[in-house]
This record gives structure tokens, sequence and C-alpha cells, in this order.
């Protein structure tokens, strides 16, 4: 019922924004950036960005984001690491958007834009025009082309290309500590950013390539400045979102030590009825291989910048060699 409802909802949006995408928004016209603080999930983990364009006197008050796909999608996850997913711009109402989040425990922290009327308007027009059905979707890329990122860029360009923040953030960040902060206890997801990520991933950020983050263009957009030094956010209700650091025996870090512990205790096992365990090898070799294919696989198909042999895909055999040598210098 509640999906039929909501279908419905949308349904009726989208016919006002395809009716209003010529119409002037009016004095009244309030704008905001809308960002979602993570959730349990793997694919919400890094929380979301939307945008809220709210003019009580046309009797709108609506919710934009950037982050809409299907799961159903044939071959969605294979597709997604190959660079080949596709997302669109979904709209909903306001108390809708917030339903949705509250049911997940989710919070939506909300940042007024301190914008001419005809920053707005182009802003708005920009949005309407990307909604058309012909423009609505858009290649998704995880760093570069998100439901951060789209928003940041129709901001910038309605203000005319002349943002300025002195939001520094953690300086030396890599695209592969960020990640790793954000994911938490999802070991997996962890060891996944490890393997596949390349050198690409190890270099530090500038301020803007930190802004496929959610959490960070809010930060970003808190200390931005217009050309003539006015604050960009009018309104911040100042709340900020902490991820949980993440626990230890979910680092990557953790996991080798107990790999290394657990070859080790087998090779002093060896050692003792002076027996060489070949299943061992093959136990370890045969996913290993299958990973190194994986890796050269992805690293030549992929559209994604990030993915590529790295040094640490060299530390398995390397800790399994360590453990080892106590049976090979008996």
């Amino acid at each position: 019922m509640l999906s039929s409802k909501v279908r419905t909802y949308a349904f009726v949006i989208a016919l006002c924004i395809c009716s209003l995408a010529n119409a002037q928004l009016s004095e009244n016209a309030r704008i905001s950036l809308i960002t979602c603080t993570p959730g349990n999930e793997v694919y919400t983990r890094y929380g979301h960005t939307a945008i809220r364009v709210c003019d009580t006197t046309a009797q709108l008050d609506i919710v934009l984001n950037y982050g809409m796909f299907d799961f159903n999608t044939d071959n969605f996850y294979w597709k997604f690491l190959l660079g080949e997913t596709w997302y669109e711009l979904g709209i909903s109402s306001t108390p809708q958007f917030e339903y949705e989040y509250s049911q997940y425990q989710r919070c939506a922290y909300e940042q007024e834009l301190n914008l001419t009327l005809d920053q707005k308007q182009s802003l708005w027009q920009a949005l309407s025009t990307n909604y058309q059905p012909e423009n609505r979707k858009y290649l998704y890329n995880f760093v570069f082309n998100n439901c951060a990122t789209q928003p940041y860029k129709l901001i910038k360009d309605a203000i005319g290309d002349s943002i300025h923040s002195d939001y520094i953030g953690y300086k030396g960040q890599t695209y592969r500590t960020f990640l790793r902060h954000y994911t938490g206890a999802h070991r997996w997801i962890n060891a996944g950013i490890n393997l596949l990520f390349g050198p690409e991933a190890d270099r530090p950020m500038t301020n803007e390539q930190r802004l496929f983050l959610p959490e960070e263009l809010m930060h970003y957009m808190a200390q931005a400045t217009l050309p003539d030094g006015t604050p960009l956010v009018a309104n911040d209700n100042g709340k900020v979102f902490i991820i949980p650091p993440t626990p230890w025996y979910a680092t990557w870090e953790f996991g080798l030590v107990l790999y290394f512990l657990c070859i080790l205790a087998i090779s002093i096992y060896d050692r003792k009825r002076n027996k060489w365990s070949w299943g061992v090898e093959v136990v370890v070799a045969i996913p290993y291989v299958l990973l190194i294919a994986v890796v050269a696989f992805l690293t030549i198909f992929s559209s994604h910048p990030l993915i590529g042999f790295g040094w640490r895909l060299l530390i398995i055999p390397f800790t399994h060699l360590c453990a080892r040598l106590i049976y090979i210098f008996r």
C-alpha cells in the first residue's frame, strides 16, 4: 500500500517538475544542500547528498538526488566493478524523503545556500533540465561522478565557478585511507579496497577531490564563501556526524597478523613431523591466483581509475613465505 502511494506521489512530482521547468522561482524560494548520515548497509556507508528546493509561493517542496539505481539490473555488481553502472536523478517530496531516512534511523542535515534569485533560478533550471527523461541517467563513477559531485558541480556552475573554501580537512589523506575510514567494520570491503586499488588510490587528494564524500562536501560548503566574501551557507544547523573508528579486529593489519600466525602454526607442526603440508599451499594458491586474475581483468577493462595492481597484492605471498621460513631453514 505504501509503495503504491510513493509511486503515485513520485509521478505527480515528476509532472510538476516537467511543467515547472521553465517557471520562475519566487523571492521566497530556498535551495539547500542535504547531507544524510551513513547507514548500516555497505552502499550507504558513505552517506548521501541531495538538494532541497522549497518555494512556498509555488507550493513546491521537493528533494532531488543523484543516487537512484536499480539492484535488479542484470549483473549489477559486475557492472559496478567495471564502471558501467547507470544512476539517475530522482525526486521525492521533502516529508517523504525525511520519512524514508527516519525509518533507517539516519539523520539528514540541511545547509541553506545563500544564493541570489538569479543563481537559484539557474540552479533550478539545471535540475529541471537534468530531470528530463533524456537527461535523467548518468554513468556513475564512485569517486568522480556520484551523488555528491553532481550537486557540487551544479551549485558551482550556478554561482559562476567561483566557490572558495578554507576547509582543509585531514592533510595527506588518500582515496584509500578515506574509504577505509568510512567502511568501518566491513572487513571484506576493507580487504577489497586494499587489494583492488592500485597506486592511484595512494596519492594525496586535493580539497575538491575529497568532495565525492558527502560529509566532506558538507564541511567544505560550511566554510565556503562567494566572490564578495559572503558565506555560501546562509543557515547551518552546525551538526556533524562522526564515523566510529574501525574495530581493531576488522582491520587489514589484524587480518595479516592472524594469517601469519595460522601459517606459522602449520609450519611448526610440519617441522615437528618433518613433513610439508602441500595442501596448505594449494588452498592458499588457488584463491590468490583467482584474485590476481580478477585484478588483472579489472585493470584492463574497468573504467574505475583507482583499480590496479598495488604492492599490497605482494603482502600475502610475502607473509606466507615468512611464516614458512621456520620449516625451510629447520
